[in-house]
């Protein structure tokens, strides 16, 4: 039986039809049981035909764990061009959330978050702005993202290589600027958060840059070959100043501290490319790594901030249950309650279906999914089946039902994949040993690297 000291919980699977590539909770406190879900679908009709792009965006509210219901409403889906990616601004504006998504159309469009109070939450088309023709938006980010709304704006990167910053005032948003970054695709851009007037940019050129806006572009601060294949990822730690994260096709996440750039803090192996990065909202050590054909995985990252010298940060969990490119990762600052025993567990399914009383709601079913084939309880309520837990051996030693650990942290996560076009939800409970070296990673890395061969991101631009 594998540790109770880390649990990854499935909560619920969502059918997106199209294939799924973002996912985003939204952190404004308020409306922190809302959660958004971007798609992308390339449709070839005629090989001498310019393929079409469509996509569709989800909004979708939670509820905490029942027995009558699945904890994931959709109340809403907008058909529109294909999304590449979408974030929720961190702090309202005029006094709205407010959402912002780049289009295969080569636009940042930007909604609103109407109130529960005016008929039921709706996202609202508030503007939008191109920022290239002939060309994809593939990411973007604000610079809100330690909770600063007096100067706000959005960097976007582009197919062409282009990276654009955006103004956002009194609903409208304006290209400041833009200019060449990178030699093929700029796959991912982003703010600094603790200098919002640098940005970071990475590349299928394999480079990872440094932009200063009050210098000329002409002019990176700094280029970084260290990943040898395209830079997909980068997320700035809210929490610490001049923490920043990298990750790339290379299948390696880099930890960095801004004032050096010559050489990591860290590196850490993660069995696959590395397509989105996500610091916890709560908890500065914590990383979420979505990892194209090898999951979800969860990074320690303490040792290596503390001044615990090089090496990798050890993986404290892992969502595996996805048979497709994990593409989307998200935390959730929605406090949950005490963790449920209702819920099914990857990490020891075989006692979880036992001795579970709750349910496992399978809202859609599709050719490729993990739960094809569902099991009831006695009351009628859906169980998965046929989970392969990772080896027990990789854990800490487990805890017996006497010596039950109380998690000291539970946070909510939502993850997407490709091809399999699924959305699930799930929930993590960790209790942190006393001793950080006492965390192992597990063999789950590798449990599904073989199923899928990597597959360059160019197939679907």
């Amino acid at each position: 039986m594998a540790s109770r000291r880390s649990r990854t919980r499935s909560l619920q699977v969502f059918d997106t039809e199209l294939s799924a590539d973002s996912v985003e909770w939204c952190p404004i406190l308020s409306d922190s049981d809302v959660l958004c879900c971007g798609t992308y679908q390339l449709r070839r009709e005629d090989e001498d035909d310019n393929p079409s792009r469509t996509g569709r965006l989800y909004l979708f509210e939670f509820h905490q764990e029942g027995p009558s219901r699945p904890p994931l409403t959709e109340l809403q889906h907008i058909d529109m061009a294909a999304i590449l990616d979408l974030k929720w601004c961190h702090v309202p504006l005029a006094e709205r959330p407010v959402l912002a998504l780049a289009a295969a159309t080569g636009e940042v469009q930007v909604y609103t978050l109407s109130d529960r109070q005016e008929g039921g939450r709706s996202l609202k088309v508030l503007c939008s702005s191109p920022v290239g023709v002939e060309r994809l938006a593939l990411s973007l980010d604000w610079s809100t993202g330690r909770l600063d709304s007096s100067d706000v704006r959005v960097v976007c990167s582009d197919s062409e290589g282009c990276v654009s910053v955006l103004s956002m005032d009194e609903g409208v948003v304006t290209v400041l600027s833009q200019w060449k970054a990178h030699d093929f695709e700029a796959w991912i851009s982003a703010f600094s958060y603790w200098d919002t007037q640098l940005l970071y940019s990475g590349g299928d050129d394999s480079k990872l840059k440094g932009w200063d806006l009050r210098m000329s572009p002409s002019s990176p601060v700094f280029i970084s070959r260290r990943h040898t294949m395209g830079v997909c990822s980068i997320h700035s730690n809210p929490h610490r100043e001049h923490i920043l994260a990298t990750g790339s096709y290379d299948e390696r996440v880099l930890l960095w501290d801004s004032r050096n750039m010559q050489q990591p803090l860290s590196e850490s192996q993660v069995g696959g490319g590395v397509w989105r990065l996500k610091w916890h909202p709560t908890q500065q050590h914590l990383l979420l790594a979505a990892c194209m054909h090898n999951g979800f995985h969860i990074l320690h990252c303490q040792q290596v901030l503390e001044g615990g010298g090089g090496g990798s940060c050890p993986v404290v969990a892992s969502y595996i249950l996805h048979n497709s490119l994990a593409y989307g990762a998200d935390w959730s600052s929605l406090s949950l309650e005490d963790p449920s025993p209702h819920s099914s567990s990857t990490a020891e399914p075989e006692e979880s279906l036992a001795e579970t009383t709750g349910h496992f709601q399978i809202q859609y079913e599709s050719p490729t999914a993990s739960f094809d084939t569902s099991l009831e309880d006695d009351a009628g309520r859906y169980i998965p089946e046929g989970i392969t837990a990772p080896s027990s051996s990789n854990y800490p030693a487990a805890t017996s039902d006497s010596e039950e650990v109380t998690p000291l942290l539970s946070s909510l996560l939502a993850s997407c994949s490709f091809y399999d076009h699924m959305l699930h939800v799930w929930r993590w409970d960790w209790t942190p040993p006393s001793d950080a070296q006492e965390t192992t990673r597990p063999d789950s890395l590798a449990a599904s690297s073989e199923k899928y061969a990597e597959r360059s991101l160019n197939t679907r631009c």
